[in-house]
């Protein structure tokens, strides 16, 4: 069992998810509800966001629309053929091959 390191009270282990919905766990005090993030998770969470930042697309003017050209890698891995779905979100847009 994890002490708070502020108030020496219970650490409870809790589930959760950033924005941009990678998963993480974190520890919270019952007493003083101090939060804490160990470091091998928080490099977990960090490796993930590095694997999401590595991939850049560019956005290059067709006509009136702009035109998203998608990594060969990326393209490759999810399938991606002829059309794709876009629906547009809160923070962003998701495509759905």
């Amino acid at each position: 069992m994890k002490r708070c390191s502020e108030c020496k009270g219970e650490m409870k282990e809790h589930r959760a998810k950033t924005p941009e919905g990678v998963d993480y766990v974190f520890y919270k005090c019952v007493a003083c509800g101090y939060e804490m993030v160990d470091m091998k998770q928080l490099h977990s969470v960090a490796d993930k966001y590095r694997e999401m930042k590595k991939y850049t697309a560019r956005l290059t003017p067709w006509g009136k629309s702009l035109g998203l050209r998608i990594p060969k890698e990326l393209a490759k891995r999810y399938s991606l053929k002829g059309e794709v779905t876009l629906i547009p979100e809160e923070k962003g847009i998701r495509i759905i091959a």
